[in-house]
């Protein structure tokens, strides 16, 4: 959640306005049709908040090369222009030749964002300000007030900074983000050029938006015109309070197109808090892999309806291990709450308060089985992880079989597992082959890969596998569920019909 994404790559960009060498664009304006003025009050909440609405100035040294010349095929024409250009720009000669670095120049970059407290905490994108050696915040009178950087949140992309000054300084409250009803109208205020704010107003069109930006993905859609340099700004209700940040926009051209999205005041004020108590976000950590519970694996597991978080893997060293929580349960409720889907339940357990003994709801095999977890924190994910590596392996075996799904099967050998590059961690049986036209080839499962449960039951053995496959179908079951892992050692859910 960095620099604007590309526009030929993807239409979703974030809305800082970026500017190398004090360059500026003014963008023309065109005429819209006549719409509705929408409700009086717009007026009265844009008059009430606007001064705490600043502009977030940022600064930062790049080295500048030529390594960016483009490669051009030789005796092009344009050959002696680049060399022209690079000569009158200072970027060849001693200091420039063989792609070497020149001096660096300064980039600035702007954005929005809003004060939350007198005192000085402002609130802004954390992409507004990545990489910043410089933030300066502007107010609305056209004050400029150096800022600190208090504490940053990539995984939501908030910031929240600190300025501090003799004047007195206009904060706004936030609003309850739940209490928004589709179609509700909705004020976004920024102030991207540090000229005063800008005001837009629209409604919104819907909530819980998952546009793959992160793993807590939950915006608000609105129509309100989220413009270039608005990143950070506030999202106003018709009472004044912020129930969102600004943040993204999907255009195909750069400016708005009625498509624009905010982070929600309910996931922005934990984040904030915690930046402001401790300068880092600290997270409940579960310690499982999840998917989501399709219609197959609803019906494989006799889940009806379909409906949770789909277990596919369990650290060895993370809170859901010692509580007995097992790949390819599913995972309905979590502390009180309903997992409706797989993406809710990320969001959960972040907002749960790390060392908490927290009551998880799973389904196993059609049954209900509540287990209890004392949470972990995410932040040691990376140390857990390292430890997952074991030196046992599973039986060897050379046996080799043809199953009814179309695989070709292997009992893991050292010597396999060393041509295929496999943890040791990793047990079960390994994929060798897999017919172009079976169920297998249509869910992607290749050769390398090895499948360590079926139906939630540990093979070791393509016999084992076999013989598991059989019994589901004499006992007339149409799926089969698979745990798979890669050599690496991620696992994924996998359901396959039975011949």
């Amino acid at each position: 959640m960095g620099a604007p994404m590309s526009r030929l790559a993807n239409p979703i960009r974030r809305t800082g306005l970026a500017a190398i060498a004090a360059a500026a664009i003014l963008w023309p304006a065109f005429s819209e049709p006549a719409e509705a003025r929408g409700p009086d009050g717009i007026s009265d909440v844009a008059e009430q908040v606007i001064d705490a609405v600043v502009n977030v100035s940022t600064k930062q040294s790049v080295e500048m090369n030529s390594d960016a010349i483009p490669d051009l095929p030789p005796g092009s024409p344009f050959e002696q222009f680049f060399e022209d250009f690079l000569k009158k720009h200072g970027q060849n000669g001693q200091n420039g030749q063989n792609g070497q670095k020149q001096a660096p120049r300064r980039v600035s970059s702007l954005g929005s964002g809003f004060i939350i407290d007198a005192a000085g905490y402002v609130v802004t994108n954390n992409h507004v300000i990545a990489d910043a050696d410089e933030v300066s915040v502007i107010l609305n009178d056209g004050t400029t007030l150096k800022a600190d950087i208090v504490g940053r949140d990539t995984k939501t992309d908030l910031a929240l900074l600190k300025v501090t000054t003799d004047h007195p300084l206009k904060a706004v409250k936030f609003g309850d983000s739940d209490k928004l009803r589709l179609g509700e109208w909705v004020i976004a205020i920024g102030n991207p050029f540090s000229l005063g704010g800008t005001v837009t107003a629209g409604i919104v069109s819907a909530r819980h938006r998952d546009i793959n930006s992160g793993p807590y993905d939950n915006y608000i859609q609105t129509d309100a015109a989220i413009n270039r340099g608005n990143s950070g700004g506030p999202l106003f209700d018709l009472d004044g309070e912020v129930i969102g940040v600004n943040t993204a926009i999907i255009s195909p051209s750069g400016g708005s197109i009625g498509i624009g999205f905010a982070i929600p005041s309910k996931t922005v004020v934990p984040v904030i808090e915690q930046l402001r108590q401790y300068h880092e976000v600290r997270r409940g950590w579960l310690g499982v892999r999840i998917q989501q519970v399709t219609d197959e694996v609803a019906e494989s597991l006799s889940l009806k309806p379909a409906r949770g978080a789909l277990v596919a893997g369990v650290e060895d060293k993370g809170p859901a291990k010692p509580a007995g929580i097992q790949p390819g349960d599913v995972i309905v409720k979590f502390d009180g709450k309903d997992v409706k889907e797989m993406r809710d339940l990320p969001r959960i357990v972040a907002d749960t308060p790390v060392g908490k003994d927290v009551q998880v709801i799973v389904v196993r095999k059609g049954k209900e089985e509540t287990k209890t977890v004392k949470l972990g924190r995410l932040d040691d994910t990376e140390k857990k992880q390292a430890s997952l590596t074991t030196k046992e392996q599973a039986p060897e075996t050379n046996s080799s079989v043809k199953s009814t799904l179309g695989l070709n099967l292997s009992g893991l050998t050292a010597d396999l597992r060393k041509k295929n590059k496999i943890k040791d961690s990793v047990k079960g049986v390994l994929i060798t082959g897999v017919d172009d036209n079976s169920p297998a080839a249509e869910k992607r499962l290749a050769p390398g890969m090895v499948i360590s449960q079926v139906d939630q039951e540990a093979v070791n053995t393509p016999a084992e596998f076999d013989s598991r496959v059989a019994k589901l179908k004499k006992d007339g079951k149409k799926l089969v569920m698979l745990l798979v892992v890669s050599p690496d050692g991620d696992p994924s859910i996998v359901v396959l019909g039975i011949n």
